[in-house]
């Protein structure tokens, strides 16, 4: 049997998204950022932006403009995304219509910003669902920001629903909605990996992702000029606090990240070799280098060489079997 199937039975296996979600607004940006995935591939995502990307007033053309690119030959791997108006917005709908009219097959996921609730998560996703299905395609990931009271309150039910792949949390719109009571230093480090308010919201949305197998992806890094801050908030992301997922503003910071988030080849080394002789001796409890596995660990060790295959490393031939979906094993 597949390790997918020994290692996850009566249970999904974790969802895994590439580790860098690159944000991008104006026409020229998005370009930029389409060039840029060609030339590295897949190993990062990009999400076109609707909501700060449009000029007021421009919204309808900027929605045209982006299912136009995303129907384009540059997007090659089928790994680009669109945020949307959040769902109090006239424009809310009207996005959603005008890009999945025009590339309903090629976006990977929509993103929702500001929902305050499960009942506006669920409104979101329904919204998406509909003209998704009207236009033909059956199951369209969301993606939604928690930057709100009222969504992290909800984030574990919200996590839960099925349409929902992955949870953002928006520390700046969350910072502001403190209205002083948390000071503006808690947007940036070191503030953001102490302040209380922001810890609990930034761990209770890692839980809830985490508890359902969904992906809980990190807020932004407002620096943008020192990739050694960059590296180092993702890093603490991803060790600290369970992310395996973060934003990037700009084009510089995608390295960092996608570094940070990488299994070094030690532990990719590692996880072969206990994966392997697991798998020779039908997934049963094997003792090596001293210390005991069984499938407790076997699991773990598997999510180590997804997260590297999305990263892009080279893995060894012995790795093919155990990274590789059934089919492509067969």
């Amino acid at each position: 049997m597949h390790p997918s199937e020994v290692l996850f039975q009566n249970q999904r296996a974790p969802l895994l998204l590439p580790a860098c979600d690159h944000y991008a607004g104006s026409e020229k940006l998005m370009r930029k950022s389409m060039a840029l995935q060609q030339e590295l591939g897949p190993v990062f995502d990009i999400t076109f932006d609707c909501e700060d990307g449009a000029a007021a007033g421009n919204e309808l053309a900027h929605a045209q403009l982006v299912g136009q690119l995303l129907n384009e030959d540059a997007n090659q791997f089928g790994r680009i995304g669109v945020r949307v108006h959040d769902v109090h917005s006239p424009h809310f709908e009207p996005d959603v219509e005008t890009i999945l009219a025009a590339a309903a097959q090629r976006v990977a996921y929509i993103v929702v910003p500001k929902v305050d609730s499960l009942e506006e998560a669920e409104r979101a996703v329904n919204v998406i669902q509909t003209q998704a299905t009207r236009f033909g395609r059956e199951h369209l990931p969301v993606h939604l920001l928690v930057e709100t009271h009222g969504a992290l309150h909800d984030a574990w039910a919200i996590a839960a629903l099925p349409q929902v792949e992955c949870l953002s949390f928006g520390i700046m719109d969350f910072v502001s909605a403190h209205y002083g009571a948390i000071p503006a230093s808690a947007m940036r480090t070191p503030g953001q990996f102490a302040h209380p308010l922001v810890v609990r919201a930034k761990l209770e949305i890692a839980a809830a992702c985490h508890a359902h197998g969904k992906v809980a992806s990190h807020n932004v890094t407002t620096e943008i000029k020192d990739s050694a801050i960059v590296a180092n908030d993702a890093q603490r992301a991803a060790a600290e606090f369970g992310y395996t997922r973060m934003w990037s503003i700009h084009p510089d910071q995608i390295k960092p990240i996608l570094k940070a988030f990488t299994p070094r080849l030690s532990e990719v080394n590692e996880a072969v070799s206990i994966l392997s002789e697991a798998m020779n001796g039908d997934w049963a409890p094997i003792a090596q280098h001293g210390r005991l596995h069984d499938r407790a660990s076997y699991r773990y060790y598997w999510t180590v060489l997804q997260r590297a295959k999305l990263a892009g490393l080279p893995l060894p031939d012995a790795a093919a079997a155990l990274v590789n979906s059934p089919t492509e094993s067969a």
